[in-house]
């Protein structure tokens, strides 16, 4: 008799109900998930899921095939987040958009700086272990592309159109004399 006891106590203790058998947790579950389900429901009735943005649309990438890796491409998107390609990679794309760069740059201090600091990416991934694919990206000569930045730029200037005066002031007939 004295082991039945100890049994009620760990039935007890284990959160078993006596009658039913069942865990006590089971039957709370059971009870929220009936009670997330009106709450839903009465929501409904008083019109809380109307107007709300993509209603009436598809969603969006249901139906194609499972990416694992879809919130990270979508927090890329949407965040805008470049450089987290493998440095070779990177480098490739940069020299791509180098003079696209450069281009926008008025100084020729801010073009040298840049150059500068492209080459000195490009050094610094030749002698770092690099997985991925192979780093085929060569040093800019920086007085070589310099030299060529001032011809876009000077071709460019010559390509706007002359600018105009400007209108003659009209003289207000207070600050006539």
């Amino acid at each position: 008799m004295a082991e039945e006891p100890r049994r009620e106590d760990d039935q007890q203790r284990a959160g078993r109900d006596d009658r039913t058998g069942r865990s006590a947790a089971a039957a709370r579950i059971q009870h929220q998930a009936q009670w997330v389900d009106l709450q839903i429901q009465q929501a409904m009735e008083r019109g809380d899921f109307d107007d709300l943005p993509g209603y009436g649309k598809p969603i969006e990438g249901l139906g194609g095939d499972y990416d694992p890796d879809w919130w990270l491409k979508k927090l890329i998107e949407r965040e805008h987040i470049t450089g987290v390609l493998p440095p070779a990679l990177q480098l490739r794309k940069d020299d791509a958009e180098l003079d696209g760069v450069l281009d926008r740059l008025t100084a020729e201090a801010e073009a040298r700086r840049e150059l500068e600091d492209f080459n000195e990416r490009v050094l610094k991934a030749r002698y770092q272990p690099l997985g991925g694919p192979p780093l085929v990206t060569q040093p800019r000569d920086v007085e070589a592309e310099l030299q060529a930045w001032r011809v876009r730029r000077a071709a460019r200037a010559a390509a706007l159109p002359p600018a105009e005066p400007p209108p003659p002031r009209r003289r207000r007939w207070f600050g006539r004399r």
